[in-house]
């Protein structure tokens, strides 16, 4: 069968994951049930009870069942992941850390552990352990090694004030207008996901267009922020009552527009200009001489695009660190050319070759 973006396929996930198509989607998201052990009630000190996880989808009889149902979705969702895509894993410490040598123990490569800070935690009642606070993320990709996965770094960064994003995020909980409720007005999911968590997941590691494959979509956070970010999905539910409020829920989205889905690019991403592209261009000539920001170390341009000081000689980056004494340098930015208005960095030349080959 071909894939069904934009749906929410009701039924086992075990079941349904084997009948989607090898290497088809970009990134999994993966809110799997937290085997949380729960031994009786959990009372506030009222004595009112609290709404806690006791579903029936969240019981396991043994550790070596939800081990092996863990390795079973975990492999499935390994064959459906591109070459080139990711998943992420969220879980408390009931399973977290089952699931992390699972994850490893099948091939992935974990390429950070998030820390999701809840800022408006539920308090330990009982007074007996530390309030829980947090959750974990795994990110990992789907082979040690293999072909390049999305990280939009500068977007991120962009999104924390121009300051590199860390792995500790501090988001609240699900809770307002965002907490869907049943007909009586109570929680409709006990777990549901708040849609900032999934925005910063989608937009770190995804690019407009791309499918995400949930195969626990509950009441489709996933979907809903996905389908605003003009990304597609595939969700796997089992719970009719769910499904439906996840089909719901996303119908209500408005999508963003190309423009609004736009996001800070990375120089990564840019193509590769050798220094001596910029000589073959003509912007700069054998024999032209480039000067450090302080104009105190002079270097000549030679017709291949490497640089000569004195003794020395090297690519820019070679012989920039070496007039410097340094271990490293970034020739683009160290080395100026003179122009109309004074010294300026190779790099503008640089950029000037990026956009031609974009025009």
């Amino acid at each position: 069968m071909g894939l069904p973006v934009d749906t929410i396929i009701e039924g086992d996930c075990l079941e349904e994951l084997k009948k989607l198509p090898d290497r088809s989607v970009d990134l999994v998201f993966a809110d799997p049930p937290y085997n949380l052990q729960l031994g009786g009630d959990l009372l506030r000190p009222d004595n009112s009870k609290v709404d806690a996880v006791d579903d029936h989808w969240d019981q396991f009889e043994s550790f070596e069942a939800y081990d092996a149902f863990t390795r079973a979705w975990l492999k499935e969702c390994r064959r459906v992941l591109k070459d080139d895509g990711a998943i992420w894993v969220i879980g408390s410490y009931h399973n977290i850390f089952r699931v992390g040598v699972a994850v490893q123990d099948l091939g992935f490569w974990i390429l950070n552990d998030i820390v999701w800070r809840k800022s408006n935690p539920m308090p330990n009642f009982k007074g007996t352990r530390f309030t829980n606070a947090h959750e974990t993320l795994i990110w990992a990709t789907k082979s040690r090694g293999g072909r390049r996965y999305t990280f939009n770094y500068d977007a991120m960064k962009m999104a924390n004030d121009e300051l590199q994003m860390r792995s500790d995020w501090t988001l609240p909980l699900c809770t307002g207008d965002e907490r869907l409720k049943d007909g009586a007005g109570a929680k409709a999911h006990p777990t549901q996901k708040p849609e900032a968590l999934l925005h910063r997941v989608i937009l770190a590691s995804t690019k407009p267009g791309d499918v995400i494959l949930d195969p626990f979509f509950g009441t489709g956070t996933t979907g809903a922020v996905a389908r605003r970010l003009g990304r597609k999905f595939v969700g796997i539910e089992r719970e009719a009552e769910y499904a439906k409020l996840a089909k719901q829920r996303i119908a209500k989205v408005v999508p963003a527009t190309a423009d609004e889905m736009a996001v800070t690019g990375s120089k990564r991403a840019e193509p590769r200009i050798p220094f001596g592209t910029i000589v073959e261009a003509g912007l700069l000539r054998p024999g032209d001489v480039l000067y450090c920001p302080k104009g105190r170390n002079a270097a000549r341009v030679r017709a291949d695009g490497s640089l000569v000081v004195g003794e020395l000689s090297g690519s820019i980056h070679k012989v920039g660190a070496m007039v410097q004494s340094a271990p490293a340098c970034n020739g683009w930015t160290y080395w100026h050319f003179k122009s109309d208005k004074g010294l300026a960095p190779i790099d503008v030349l640089r950029a000037k070759v990026r956009s031609q080959l974009s025009a």
